[in-house]
């Protein structure tokens, strides 16, 4: 199991490798809120999507954001880093993502 500092350290990773790629940047316009939940640790970050780029990372959950992913923690590693797809994840129940069909298709070209 990872601790909760090297899940926040995956997102600020996450959030560093969308603002290297102006590709991505580019295909993905969301602007929405975003919780990360993780269970196994018992604790939660939320950051927002602008335009590509994942902002104001910060601990706790926001039961009002418009996109929830909710995964175990080195589930989150895992998906962060490329070693899961998150397309398998999901069918096989690793990770959840809550949001609307539109964001999660776009959400696909994020991870």
């Amino acid at each position: 199991m990872a601790s909760v500092d090297e899940c926040r350290q995956a997102l600020h990773d996450l959030a560093a490798r969308l603002d290297a790629s102006a590709e991505t940047r580019g295909r993905l316009d969301l602007d929405r809120t975003l919780a990360c939940r993780i269970p196994d640790l018992d604790t939660a970050f939320h950051a927002r999507l602008d335009g590509g780029r994942l902002v104001d990372i910060a601990d706790g959950d926001d039961p009002k954001a418009k996109i929830a992913l909710t995964a175990d923690s080195d589930e989150l590693i895992a998906l962060v880093t490329g070693r899961l797809d998150v397309t398998k994840a999901i069918a096989s129940r690793q990770v959840s993502i809550k949001a609307n069909p539109f964001d999660l298709l776009k959400l696909r070209k994020l991870l």
